[in-house]
């Protein structure tokens, strides 16, 4: 069904910003939390004070993530059609 012509209103989608950051700082967090399980000899935890900074550096950047990602889910962009003339707010804002 599509709503070209129908003056209706779309949800951004893919094309908002908070699913771009969401999906490059899930994807770096993840390569981290893959190196901090993979790369915590001796030497790499002496680097880091004992504690493996990479693995709880990609952990909170996977949950940072989530955060961005759940935040687009629940509050979307809305866009207007050009026909209808409205500017696209949040839903719900206003």
């Amino acid at each position: 069904m599509s709503t070209a012509g129908t003056g209706e209103k779309k949800a951004a989608g893919a094309f908002d910003v908070r699913n771009v950051i969401a999906a490059l700082i899930g994807f770096y967090g993840v390569v981290l939390v893959v190196v901090g399980l993979v790369d915590n000899g001796e030497q790499a935890l002496e680097k880091a004070g004992g504690v493996n900074a990479n693995l709880w550096t990609g952990l909170a950047m996977v949950a940072f993530a989530l955060a961005f990602a759940l935040w687009a889910r629940l509050r979307p962009i809305v866009v207007a059609s050009p026909e209808t003339g409205d500017h696209g707010a949040e839903a719900g804002g206003h």
